[in-house]
């Protein structure tokens, strides 16, 4: 596990005395893992490069209750992140507090850096280190000729002071990583808030980089978050809000949504075209102006859940009236779909294989043409802004694809056209400016259903 550290600051062999580490000798010192050595590849007037290479010992790293040959076999002792952050922490500790007697000025003087980890995380790497000035630089590192890893060689590159430097890798490296090796405590906390002193308050990511850095354990979480916003002067009402109310999942508010626009379209009567476990079908019960709601799924044992889920042995008999259960499938035309004010396909074309579509466009868009069809999808772009999601992944074992917002614009368009509808489009959830919403929404409307 290596890191470099490179200054063109000159007298670049100034790095040495920030540093506390001589550049003419090679140092070792013990860690919990293993042994951290530091050494000088470049040490000169015109540029000076400390490199840090922890070998880790990988019997002292699965000594302990639980061990197995897989903990053996793992990337811990290549890959950057908390194993590499506790080295970094004891082998350069006073340059991270910002001392040196002998350079005092400069320890508080941004100078010219470049960081190179060859192994590390970078899925979130540009997005949590761009905010804090550095240029960010990845070269994936491919597992074979057709496929990449989630590791990448990272280069960063910008003028910041010894110490943030040092805090920033100390923080976000084991963020990065997603994980730690040892256990997190109440005193991770302090140690969050030391290293992010100055910084962390105002980047855009901090609830993102303290939840990972405290291994998402929420009460810990809160406390870091309370203590950060009282440095950044949020107003306590705001933090209240923060803390004590939960934020919307995306679930929920792809069901507003689509409550808020069959709404609009004045519909009464309406379908939820694969219904699943019937989340969608308990919204739609709770508006009364639904008077006639009929959920559709191919699978008996979905139905069943939404059964059990509803509470349909215990539904008022007015309730009940107004729902209506159907096996049936999508892609065969089925005339009971007939005479419905709109259809809601909710998270559901991912699940065809893609040469099954035709059919569900016949079915839907052919034969039981309601006015109104409201048709949402992932958005696969958004992907990457999400924490736990390993790059390459669908959202979903189960999903045939998933497509990008010119993807799902090309199919929406094309069964616009051929079956006379109009269409729109809307996003739901948190929109990024440049991979848009994570769900995207089709509004298709026809003034003929005849």
């Amino acid at each position: 596990m290596l890191l470099t550290l490179t200054t063109t600051h000159q007298p670049a062999t100034d790095l040495g005395h920030l540093l506390h580490k001589h550049p003419d000798r090679a140092q070792s010192f013990s860690t919990s893992s293993g042994t951290a050595h530091v050494f000088y590849p470049r040490a000169d007037h015109e540029e000076c490069t400390v490199a840090l290479l922890l070998e880790v010992d990988p019997v002292a790293l699965v000594r302990g209750p639980g061990s197995t040959l897989t903990q053996y076999v793992n990337d811990r002792p290549y890959a950057a992140g908390s194993l590499l952050t506790v080295a970094l922490g004891s082998v350069f500790r006073t340059a991270m507090n910002g001392r040196s007697e002998s350079r005092a000025e400069l320890a508080d003087t941004p100078i010219p850096l470049k960081i190179n980890l060859p192994a590390l995380p970078h899925r979130l790497v540009e997005r949590l280190f761009t905010p804090l000035g550095w240029d960010v630089e990845t070269r994936p590192i491919p597992l074979d000729e057709h496929e990449e890893s989630r590791y990448a060689d990272v280069t960063l590159t910008g003028t910041v002071k010894l110490s943030d430097a040092l805090k920033h890798l100390y923080v976000l490296l084991p963020v990065l990583d997603g994980s730690k090796h040892y256990w997190v405590a109440a005193d991770e906390v302090d140690k969050l808030l030391r290293a992010g002193e100055g910084w962390l308050a105002q980047h855009p990511d901090r609830e993102l980089i303290t939840t990972r850095y405290l291994a998402r354990k929420r009460p810990l979480v809160v406390s870091a978050l309370a203590r950060l916003a009282e440095v950044d002067e949020v107003e306590p009402e705001e933090l209240d809000n923060a803390l004590t109310e939960p934020k919307i999942s995306l679930a929920v508010q792809r069901r507003d949504a689509l409550v808020k626009q069959l709404k609009e379209a004045r519909a009464s009567k309406v379908l939820d075209l694969g219904c699943g476990g019937g989340a969608l079908l308990k919204a739609l019960l709770e508006q009364p102006e639904f008077t006639e709601i009929q959920g559709v799924d191919v699978s008996a044992q979905a139905l069943q859940v939404a059964e059990r889920k509803l509470r349909l042995d215990r539904m008022s008999d007015r309730q009940r009236e107004r729902l209506t259960l159907r096996q049936s499938s999508l892609t065969y035309a089925d005339p009971a779909l007939q005479g419905y004010d709109a259809a809601v396909l909710m998270e559901v074309v991912e699940h065809l294989d893609p040469d099954r579509l035709p059919a569900l466009e016949n079915c839907v868009f052919g034969v039981a043409r309601p006015r109104t069809v409201l048709v949402t999808t992932p958005n696969v772009e958004y992907n990457v802004l999400f924490e736990t999601l390993p790059e390459g992944q669908m959202r979903h074992s189960d999903h045939r694809f998933e497509w990008t917002r010119a993807e799902f614009r090309a199919w929406a368009d094309g069964v616009a056209g051929r079956r006379g509808y109009t269409v729109r489009y809307l996003p739901i959830g948190p929109e990024d400016a440049e991979r848009g919403a994570p769900t995207q929404l089709a509004v298709f409307t026809v003034g003929d259903t005849n």
